[in-house]
């Protein structure tokens, strides 16, 4: 949620003994109002325009089915920096909110599908299965294009894999799943410095409409 808003709509708050959780900041709140007068204002819309055309909702159910929700863990706002094009493909610089940066290598083809363009608003979708961590690689020469320092936000063990989540300066939320072994290897722990990285053709672009 944190990742689809410039200010943040939800604070975590550690374990201890009242377990931890998750709270609504002001903004979340004040975003919670909004989207219930929405929702009001929405119903009423619906009920207009189904008893001036007849059958808006059944129009309105196929609508619903084409807007796809997707499995990947990681969607990231922001606007299009820079697009540099060559023969068959481009690579594209999207700078998240907080000034992050992230590029992805999309085909011509895409791009001006998309519509594409400096300033345009778009989507970078990233399956967290797709992002590598490590510690202290900062000057280390990698083939991944993008190497995103942050610190680890928190981390779900389990048996086989661990979840976990990295913020990044600028306020994005990163999603990684990795092994229960590499997480232990690493010594993860809250707090920590850590460094994700993610190659420029594993992120794919999306924008609204």
């Amino acid at each position: 949620m944190n990742n689809a808003s410039e200010r943040d709509l939800v604070c975590r708050v550690a374990g201890g003994s009242g377990g931890g959780g998750t709270t609504l900041t002001e903004e979340g709140k004040e975003t919670v109002r909004k989207c219930r007068i929405l929702r009001t204002e929405h119903e009423k819309f619906m009920e207009r325009l189904d008893r001036r055309l007849g059958g808006a909702y059944r129009c309105y159910s196929i609508f619903r089915g084409v807007a796809m929700r997707i499995s990947a863990r990681n969607v990231l706002t922001g606007k299009v920096l820079e697009i540099r094009k060559g023969d068959v493909n481009s690579e594209v610089l999207l700078r998240l909110k907080g000034g992050d940066t992230l590029c992805a290598v999309i085909t011509n083809r895409s791009v001006e599908t998309l519509g594409l363009a400096a300033g345009k608003d778009a989507y970078g979708i990233v399956k967290s299965s797709d992002v590598i961590l490590g510690k202290e690689l900062q000057g280390t020469r990698v083939s991944a294009r993008n190497l995103l320092q942050g610190t680890v936000d928190r981390i779900v063990h389990g048996p086989v894999s661990a979840e976990v989540s990295v913020k990044l300066p600028g306020g994005s939320v990163l999603a990684s799943v990795i092994t229960e072994g590499s997480a232990k290897s690493l010594e993860l722990a809250p707090g920590d410095s850590v460094c994700a990285l993610v190659k420029a053709s594993n992120v794919i672009l999306g924008v609204d409409g």
